[in-house]
């Protein structure tokens, strides 16, 4: 198993904290002038809708997605904002603007001088040949991680020709890769595939994941976030799909999926691992693990305590034990929208509300669920409005 944050030494621990200090005294207070986001739907901010035909948007870019905040659909999976909108409101940047949108004819006065997002809902860390070998087929979109790494070098490359401080602007962003990886999974799980042929993707998702990493420090990057899996065996989406399960593979506190976390966990420690190798490759970066399972798994635990009363329901769905239907998802009739959606954890069963997405936000920006902590990294990051919990 990987390191977890009561196994990382001493001797590492004050190899990072002397690095840190270093690149607040390089970047001053502001810390992070920008944020680059890569990913898939916990990030996406409107690319796959803009890949997508006009008169075939995908779910995100119908009614009801965006109905609590943007009041319209933005291509965002959710209700709302995005992990990714909270970590740039809690920097006082502003939302993301997608990659993709830029290429639009209305789309000439976008300014990416202070963010750029690549995410793109339904991305894979492995090309879709790798998957197809397997049998595994991405039924929204054939970018992967590597189609994100070669947008953001077309980006970048036009962006220093204008800039002559191009490098600067790298070194003062907040680089975000991922979360990615788990729709390899998603797909294969729900396609059938063996057990031991989904196993085997773990170390080729976290090689890609490295090798973006590694790209991106590089081309000039000081600050990279790389966040793991979440707790998908508490998403009503699997929930629903492994319904006859034997109890005993439910967690009796949370309801959750025990082995289905479990491979969550799994990959995620050796990400971690990875992580801590990359680390000792290039020291004057700082590479920061986010946390998102355990920052969602303390919502599963004590769900009251942070205003859910919904937390296996999703809030959008067509009915059934957990309300989701894969034959009738959230935007597609006869699905319908729960009343009050800050109560409810699962927004359309697979992905979360804006609600859920802020506590999460808040237990990685505010509380103790990165490593090193990322408050240690930007001592200016603001409190997310409202909350006060971790």
């Amino acid at each position: 198993m990987a390191p977890t944050f009561s196994t990382i030494s001493n001797s590492f621990a004050i190899l990072i904290l002397g690095l840190l200090i270093s690149n607040q005294e390089a970047y001053g207070h502001g810390c992070y002038k920008s944020i680059i986001s890569f990913g898939n739907s916990l990030a996406d901010t409107g690319n796959l809708l803009h890949i997508n035909p006009p008169d075939k948007p995908p779910k995100s870019g119908r009614w009801p997605y965006g109905i609590t905040f943007f009041k319209r659909p933005t291509g965002r999976y959710s209700d709302g904002r995005l992990l990714v909108d909270f970590i740039a409101q809690s920097l006082g940047l502003p939302f993301l603007e997608p990659f993709i949108g830029s290429k639009n004819a209305n789309a000439s006065n976008r300014n990416f001088s202070k963010g750029v997002n690549f995410a793109v809902a339904g991305a894979t860390a492995l090309n879709q040949s790798f998957l197809e070998k397997y049998g595994v087929f991405n039924p929204l979109t054939n970018v992967s991680l590597g189609t994100q790494l070669d947008w953001f070098k077309e980006f970048f490359s036009t962006f220093c020709k204008t800039n002559p401080d191009c490098k600067t602007f790298l070194q003062t962003s907040l680089i975000l890769v991922g979360e990615i990886g788990g729709n390899e999974y998603n797909y294969a799980f729900v396609q059938g595939t063996d057990i031991e042929v989904i196993e085997s993707f773990v170390t080729a998702i976290i090689s890609d994941i490295s090798f973006t990493v590694q790209e991106l420090i590089k081309l000039g990057a000081s600050t990279v976030l790389v966040p793991g899996n979440l707790p998908t065996g508490c998403l009503p989406y699997y929930l629903s799909y492994y319904e006859d399960s034997d109890e005993k593979e439910y967690d009796r506190k949370t309801g959750c999926l025990n082995w289905l976390n479990g491979f969550s966990e799994h990959h995620n420690d050796l990400l971690q691992m990875e992580l801590n190798r990359i680390r000792g490759l290039y020291p004057y970066a700082t590479i920061i693990y986010g946390d998102y399972y355990n920052a969602a798994m303390r919502i599963y635990l004590s769900p009251n305590k942070f205003g859910f009363t919904s937390v296996l329901r999703a809030c959008c769905g067509a009915g059934g034990p957990y309300n989701y239907n894969a034959s009738a998802e959230c935007s597609t009739p006869p699905a319908t929208v729960c009343g009050d959606p800050s109560r409810y954890v699962s927004w359309d069963g697979i992905h979360f509300t804006e609600a859920a997405y802020r506590r999460i936000a808040q237990g990685l920006l505010e509380g103790p669920y990165t490593i090193p902590l990322i408050r240690t990294v930007c001592s200016s990051i603001s409190r997310i409005s409202g909350l006060s919990e971790y």
